[in-house]
């Protein structure tokens, strides 16, 4: 495990699949630490993919290739790069094993820097092929919730209507809408939106959403300009949540498959390198 300090703010992480696994400003605890009775994981990065594929399968240049759901770098043993006391970097590329997944030559690195009572997350994803690079990339954070969920709000940058797409399976999105804010900018939270899964919203108006217990005042904040898709996910009872910026989105019931023309996909030239950034505050 690796530790980032910086005055009060103290992070870890893993180096499998260069996840966070706690976020503490002194003594209190922001991120759900795992726990196989609800959930193993705390943070995963996710990529190549953001959620699923229909069948596990996609299309590229009249070949199929199989991938499971968020991918395989929450499965992958990132090297450390670069480390001091506020920042790491860590790095993974392709290999044999990869490259029978995702096709492509690639350095993808995750960057955390501290600073002042915030984390920042910086994705860097260098097109190393000699082809066009098709790719997603998210953040899956979970958030402690000691008290549960429902005493928490997510309070929104803007009023505005909130319609979720509704997940058919876990791995593809169907058609029909459900509206959970009308007009408003305060989303409480509640178990039974979580009952099929997650809250998938494809139009998210603004880049950051509170997260913030209405009774204590425990909150942090979720910045996340560029990423055209928001989502928020549980299991049921379960003492987390998590707030989800994604460059991809899972596929729909009707996908034809064909990775180019995904929706929300990626496009990377040759040698080129694309960059997405999010961060958490404490408030």
């Amino acid at each position: 495990m690796l530790t980032l300090k910086n005055g009060n703010l103290t992070a870890k992480f893993n180096e499998l699949g260069a996840e966070l696994k706690s976020l503490k400003y002194g003594e209190t605890e922001y991120i759900w630490g795992g726990d196989e009775k609800f959930w193993a994981s705390s943070c995963p990065v996710l990529f190549p993919i953001c959620s699923g594929l229909k069948n596990d399968t996609y299309n590229l240049g009249g070949k199929d290739y199989h991938l499971t759901k968020h991918g395989f770098a929450k499965k992958s043993l990132f090297t450390v790069e670069k480390l001091c006391e506020d920042t790491v970097t860590f790095l993974l590329c392709d290999t044999p094993e990869t490259f029978d997944m995702f096709p492509y030559h690639f350095e993808f690195r995750i960057i955390y820097t501290l600073e002042s009572k915030k984390l920042n997350v910086r994705y860097e994803i260098k097109n190393s092929d000699g082809n066009q690079m098709y790719v997603s990339v998210g953040g899956h954070e979970g958030y402690l919730c000691p008290e549960g969920i429902e005493e928490y709000d997510i309070l929104l940058p803007k009023k505005q209507t909130l319609v979720s797409t509704t997940l058919t399976s876990p791995n593809t999105l169907g058609y029909e809408e459900i509206t959970v804010v009308d007009n408003g900018n305060v989303l409480p939270l509640k178990y039974d939106y979580f009952a099929v899964d997650a809250l998938v919203f494809l139009n998210f108006k603004g880049s950051n959403v509170i997260l913030m217990n209405r009774n204590t005042g425990r909150a942090l904040k979720v910045t996340f300009k560029d990423f055209p898709y928001l989502l928020l996910w549980t299991k049921p009872n379960a003492p987390y949540i998590c707030i989800e910026p994604w460059c991809g989105i899972a596929d729909r019931d009707d996908s034809d498959g064909i990775f180019e023309t995904k929706q929300g996909i990626c496009h990377i030239k040759e040698n080129e390198t694309f960059v997405r950034e999010h961060s958490i505050e404490i408030l």
